[in-house]
């Protein structure tokens, strides 16, 4: 028997079962797509070995203050970022996701912490996605000139791999002129304009609150690679969970926990999302 097989089993009879479903996703759900794991500065150097030379862990950069001290340095990290996420492409566990999507009678929603666009990429709704911290895809100005959020699909920033510095011409504001930078929450982020953000919780909160009686109870949250360190991805499973009375299915390499009664599996989104694939094709068309 495979390991783990009365998990897997569980997890695609409740999703044959159920009328709605809710998609939560945090760092490691880009990992199957080869994107970087920031988990603890060593991760991270492996992935930005001259951030190591200067002492700078993730948490160190991901700080607007770098926009204003260093613009360079600052758009040399989100910079490559966004390069590397718009040529990214998503893996498997996330058409996967799509297909069973597709079958709900009442939809589905999207909750994660990722600011890489993935989901859309991977074709999901725009309207039913929400990016907690934010997009890298959307910038706004590091000034109050009052231009909003604004899309970044017209810069492209070019980056020295061996500094990881950005070169000039950096991402300006198309209203002021000013230094812009991307609509990612960051780390003392007291700037940052969540209203993108703010607008989609509103969205999901509309569909939650429109839920028939009797997709209550027949709600599955699917989980992936949401950690502990930053827990708002995983608090957001447990309550919404709670709350439509489904069941939480966690997929986490390290920290599969689950409150009793829900399934933790202990792999990456890739391998868990396939294999229930498997056992819910068995019971359903797929």
């Amino acid at each position: 028997m495979t390991p783990h097989e009365s998990l897997f089993e569980q997890a695609a009879r409740a999703l044959e079962n159920a009328r709605a479903l809710v998609i939560t996703a945090g760092a490691g759900m880009g990992v199957d797509s080869g994107l970087p794991d920031f988990r603890g500065n060593d991760g991270f150097w492996r992935a930005y070995p001259p951030y190591k030379e200067l002492g700078l862990g993730f948490s160190s950069l991901a700080n607007p203050r770098w926009f204003a001290s260093d613009p360079t340095l600052a758009w040399g990290f989100y910079g490559h970022r966004l390069e590397l996420y718009r040529t990214t492409v998503p893996h498997a566990g996330f058409e996967i996701l799509a297909r069973f999507a597709r079958r709900m009678a009442e939809g589905y929603f999207v909750f994660t912490s990722n600011v890489d666009g993935q989901f859309q990429r991977a074709g999901f709704d725009p309207e039913r996605i929400v990016e907690c911290h934010g997009a890298i895809d959307f910038l706004q100005c590091t000034g109050v000139c009052g231009a909003g959020i604004f899309p970044a699909d017209p810069y492209h920033v070019k980056v020295d791999r061996t500094s990881f510095r950005a070169a000039e011409p950096l991402p300006k504001c198309p209203r002021c002129g000013a230094m812009a930078r991307p609509n990612v929450l960051m780390f003392g982020d007291g700037h940052w304009d969540g209203s993108r953000s703010y607008a989609q919780e509103e969205r999901l909160g509309a569909w939650f609150s429109g839920l028939s009686r009797e997709a209550r109870g027949r709600v599955v949250v699917i989980e992936c690679g949401a950690g502990t360190a930053i827990p708002t991805v995983r608090s957001f499973s447990e309550r919404a969970a709670k709350s439509l009375g489904g069941l939480l299915v966690r997929i986490n390499v390290r920290e599969p926990e689950v409150p009793s009664g829900h399934v933790g599996l202990p792999l990456g989104a890739r391998a868990a999302l396939s294999e229930i694939q498997l056992r819910f094709a068995r019971g359903a068309q797929v």
